[in-house]
């Protein structure tokens, strides 16, 4: 396995744009040689605030999948009522996104800072369907990855290695070939109750035992990281395909809710029931859906949850991921509401 990354910068490097035409002809085997030549998968991008406001006692937390973040202003519209976003499949210089910055371009939009990391370095232009919309045009710099962005201040922001990596390299995904892996960003909050926020994305190409797998090496980084009784939200797109919606029991087709259940994290009190995907105007992908997005705490009370349609002013689906939400309490207010239980 790949180790936790722990090193930041206030900008990544662009990746060698011979390095990545060479990579993209490379025998499969050559994928772990190459992605150590490329700095960008081996560092936090992280870059503060504007202005950091305290941690406040309710905070409204949203995980997202915004499906390369392509839509600018409705994205930014989407999460203007939230503290902090977890938030997966973000570019940073792809043709497919229009060749921005889509987190920092977000994050300013919304008054925030981030920590952002690299999943993959992009070998083509995406996917099938980006393939042959933009088949005109290059990649500028090629990042694909997740980010935490916060209105308040980030502190000891890490990557989580959640497989070894290469599984896009040797073409078992199509024509989409990829340098990097699975990963989960992490950071913390400096808060009189310690409070970490983890944004997770789950392989996709992969199965049930496999995301029970990759939770139980999330799970050990977290322990690793997280000091004993500190609060944790974890959010994200963790592909659960097995399940349509329910809150209860799903752990008896998921492993992976098992491995979360034994390691203390909740999911009933942070998610709404329902499904949680969404077709996309180029009628993809098509019901039945599945609950693809959530959120998990460990000693933190979450109140308020909602799922939040990904769609713009005109009801068009910007990412094929719906919003996942919900209310955390931190500091005062969940001292508070434990001694109200306790006195009840």
């Amino acid at each position: 396995m790949r180790e936790i990354i722990t090193r930041r910068a206030a900008v990544l490097p662009a990746p060698d744009p011979i390095l990545l035409a060479d990579a993209a002809l490379a025998p499969d085997d050559a994928h772990d040689h190459l992605a150590a030549q490329v700095p960008a998968l081996a560092a936090v991008e992280h870059r503060p605030a504007p202005v950091e406001r305290p941690v406040p006692p309710r905070l409204r937390v949203a995980a997202w999948n915004a499906e390369r973040l392509k839509y600018h202003a409705p994205s930014a519209a989407l999460l203007r009522g939230a503290d902090v976003v977890l938030l997966t499949e973000a570019d940073i210089g792809m043709a497919r996104s229009g060749n921005r910055h889509t987190v920092r371009d977000l994050a300013e939009a919304l008054g925030m800072g981030w920590a952002y990391g690299v999943e993959f370095v992009e070998l083509g232009l995406g996917d099938a369907r980006e393939c042959e919309w933009h088949a005109d045009e290059d990649n500028r710099v090629g990042l694909h990855g997740n980010a935490i962005l916060s209105r308040h201040k980030l502190l000891d922001p890490v990557i989580i290695p959640l497989d070894a990596g290469g599984t896009w390299f040797a073409g078992r995904s199509g024509n989409q070939r990829r340098l990097g892996g699975r990963m989960a960003i992490a950071a913390r909050f400096d808060t009189p109750r310690p409070l970490w926020l983890v944004a997770a994305h789950l392989e996709s190409h992969s199965d049930a035992t496999d995301r029970g797998r990759q939770g139980e090496r999330l799970v050990a980084a977290i322990d690793r990281l997280v000091p004993t009784g500190a609060g944790v939200v974890l959010g994200g797109d963790f592909n659960t395909a097995e399940v349509a919606g329910a809150l209860d029991a799903p752990e008896a087709v998921e492993p992976l809710f098992a491995v979360l259940r034994d390691a203390g994290f909740d999911w009933r009190r942070c998610n709404a029931p329902g499904p949680t995907q969404r077709t996309r105007p180029d009628g993809t992908p098509v019901p039945p859906f599945a609950k693809l997005d959530w959120l998990f705490t460990r000693h933190a009370e979450a109140e308020g949850p909602a799922t939040i349609p990904a769609i713009d002013a005109a009801g068009a689906a910007i990412s094929d991921h719906d919003v996942v939400a919900a209310t955390v309490l931190t500091g005062v207010a969940a001292e508070r509401k434990a001694e109200a239980g306790a006195e009840a």
